[in-house]
């Protein structure tokens, strides 16, 4: 008797390649990583980041951004496209009419400049982004005053993780 044996549901049978980098799980980040002030990265009084994979061989990062006051917050342009996942709060651009509320989803493409506005009704926004290539701050007239990207993300979660005692084992495993 000649009986097929059905492989769609076995594994990957070969090894993978030596030179990859390994998988990285980071569990709880939208429960227990919120919860826990030490893994906030803060770049001003009321404005942080999470950093969940800051990935400098390839120009971008993924980050849990909060923010804990209303008004503007930065006017900036992207070098590479960004998406958004609003988490907690709601924020929008002022060149834009529309809203990014808790469950939304926002693409932005590469090139494009904007001023982003929390509400003064919203305490704490907390949005999920995937940043590729930097934001350069901008000056209403686009004329630069500043200037972030994985780079400057990976020294400031540095530095804060180092004066925090933060296990560096876990930043190494979210630097690729």
């Amino acid at each position: 008797m000649n009986k097929e044996i059905d492989m769609s549901t076995a594994p990957y049978q070969l090894p993978q390649p030596n030179y990859m980098s390994p998988d990285l799980i980071l569990p709880n980040v939208l429960s227990e990583w919120l919860k826990d002030d030490n893994f906030w990265v803060p770049t001003s009084k009321f404005v942080s980041f999470k950093p969940l994979l800051l990935h400098a061989s390839s120009g971008y990062y993924i980050n849990l951004l909060r923010v804990r006051k209303s008004g503007i917050l930065s006017r900036h342009r992207h070098s590479g496209d960004v998406q958004a996942l609003v988490i907690k709060g709601k924020w929008y651009y002022l060149e834009h009419d529309w809203i990014a509320e808790e469950g939304s989803f926002a693409y932005e493409p590469p090139g494009e400049t904007h001023t982003l506005y929390v509400p003064t009704e919203v305490s704490e926004m907390i949005t999920l982004f995937t940043v590729k290539g930097g934001y350069t701050y901008v000056d209403p007239k686009g004329r630069a005053i500043g200037y972030e990207d994985v780079f400057t993300k990976i020294e400031a979660a540095l530095e804060h993780y180092s004066n925090e005692n933060i296990d560096e084992n876990l930043l190494k495993k979210i630097i690729r």
